[in-house]
Protein backbone atom coordinates (compact mmCIF):
# COMPACT_ATOMS: atom_id res chain seq x y z
CA UNK A 1 0.00 0.00 0.00
CA UNK A 2 1.40 3.55 -1.28
CA UNK A 3 1.16 5.18 1.88
CA UNK A 4 3.18 8.84 0.50
CA UNK A 5 0.28 9.95 -1.50
CA UNK A 6 -1.82 10.15 1.10
CA UNK A 7 0.67 12.26 3.03
CA UNK A 8 0.83 16.29 2.44
CA UNK A 9 3.88 18.28 1.60
CA UNK A 10 5.20 20.27 4.39
CA UNK A 11 7.19 23.63 3.93
CA UNK A 12 10.86 23.07 3.60
CA UNK A 13 12.91 25.87 4.64
CA UNK A 14 16.25 26.14 3.89
CA UNK A 15 18.57 24.04 6.02
CA UNK A 16 15.84 21.24 6.32
CA UNK A 17 17.44 17.90 6.74
CA UNK A 18 18.16 15.82 3.76
CA UNK A 19 16.73 12.47 3.18
CA UNK A 20 18.41 9.75 4.98
CA UNK A 21 19.62 6.49 3.01
CA UNK A 22 17.53 4.51 5.02
CA UNK A 23 14.37 6.96 4.50
CA UNK A 24 15.72 6.49 0.77
CA UNK A 25 15.68 2.86 0.59
CA UNK A 26 11.96 3.09 2.24
CA UNK A 27 10.40 5.33 0.38
CA UNK A 28 11.89 4.04 -3.17
CA UNK A 29 9.78 0.85 -2.22
CA UNK A 30 6.46 2.85 -2.47
CA UNK A 31 7.61 4.63 -6.14
CA UNK A 32 9.35 1.81 -7.82
CA UNK A 33 9.06 3.37 -11.18
CA UNK A 34 11.50 6.41 -10.23
CA UNK A 35 14.53 6.39 -10.37
CA UNK A 36 17.67 8.81 -8.33
CA UNK A 37 19.77 10.86 -10.81
CA UNK A 38 22.31 13.83 -10.00
CA UNK A 39 22.95 16.63 -11.68
CA UNK A 40 25.71 18.97 -10.57
CA UNK A 41 25.62 17.44 -7.22
CA UNK A 42 22.05 17.41 -6.74
CA UNK A 43 20.16 13.70 -6.03
CA UNK A 44 16.38 14.49 -8.08
CA UNK A 45 13.49 11.47 -8.53
CA UNK A 46 12.95 11.09 -11.98
CA UNK A 47 10.30 9.44 -14.29
CA UNK A 48 9.35 9.46 -17.86
CA UNK A 49 5.90 8.66 -18.36
CA UNK A 50 4.58 7.66 -21.98
CA UNK A 51 1.54 8.63 -23.59
CA UNK A 52 -0.09 7.71 -26.96
CA UNK A 53 0.20 11.41 -28.49
CA UNK A 54 0.99 14.97 -27.34
CA UNK A 55 -2.46 15.77 -26.80
CA UNK A 56 -2.77 13.16 -24.19
CA UNK A 57 1.18 14.10 -22.53
CA UNK A 58 -0.13 17.68 -22.36
CA UNK A 59 -2.97 17.09 -20.28
CA UNK A 60 -1.24 14.88 -18.00
CA UNK A 61 1.58 18.07 -17.35
CA UNK A 62 -1.38 20.21 -16.77
CA UNK A 63 -2.96 17.43 -14.52
CA UNK A 64 0.55 17.35 -12.61
CA UNK A 65 1.01 21.46 -12.81
CA UNK A 66 -2.55 21.33 -10.96
CA UNK A 67 -0.96 19.08 -8.16
CA UNK A 68 1.82 20.84 -8.00
CA UNK A 69 0.50 24.02 -7.16
CA UNK A 70 -2.09 22.69 -4.66
CA UNK A 71 0.76 21.17 -2.45
CA UNK A 72 2.97 23.88 -3.37
CA UNK A 73 5.85 22.12 -4.18
CA UNK A 74 7.18 22.46 -8.09
CA UNK A 75 8.73 19.54 -10.34
CA UNK A 76 10.93 20.00 -13.84
CA UNK A 77 8.66 18.77 -16.51
CA UNK A 78 9.45 18.15 -19.91
CA UNK A 79 6.78 17.15 -22.21
CA UNK A 80 7.13 16.34 -25.86
CA UNK A 81 5.54 14.21 -28.29
CA UNK A 82 3.90 11.14 -26.32
CA UNK A 83 5.92 11.84 -23.56
CA UNK A 84 6.81 13.69 -20.05
CA UNK A 85 9.71 12.98 -17.62
CA UNK A 86 9.11 14.30 -14.48
CA UNK A 87 11.73 15.54 -11.92
CA UNK A 88 11.66 15.87 -7.97
CA UNK A 89 13.94 17.49 -5.61
CA UNK A 90 13.74 20.26 -3.17
CA UNK A 91 15.55 23.44 -4.39
CA UNK A 92 15.77 25.00 -1.15
CA UNK A 93 18.18 22.25 0.05
CA UNK A 94 19.72 21.06 -3.08
CA UNK A 95 18.56 17.14 -2.70
CA UNK A 96 15.84 14.82 -1.58
CA UNK A 97 13.09 15.77 1.03
CA UNK A 98 10.29 13.26 2.11
CA UNK A 99 8.66 15.88 0.02
CA UNK A 100 9.45 14.69 -3.13
CA UNK A 101 9.23 11.21 -2.58
CA UNK A 102 5.30 12.64 -1.19
CA UNK A 103 4.90 14.22 -4.85
CA UNK A 104 6.12 11.49 -6.70
CA UNK A 105 3.45 8.71 -5.41
CA UNK A 106 0.80 11.66 -6.50
CA UNK A 107 2.20 11.90 -9.43
CA UNK A 108 1.86 7.99 -10.01
CA UNK A 109 -1.58 8.65 -9.11
CA UNK A 110 -2.07 10.48 -11.72
CA UNK A 111 -1.91 8.28 -14.77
Amino acid sequence: MNTLRKLKCEACQIGAPLATPKEIDEYMQQIPDWTIVEIDGVKRLRRTFTFKDFKTALAFTNKLGELADQEDHHPAILTEWGKVTVSWWSHKIKGLHKNDFIMAAKTDALV
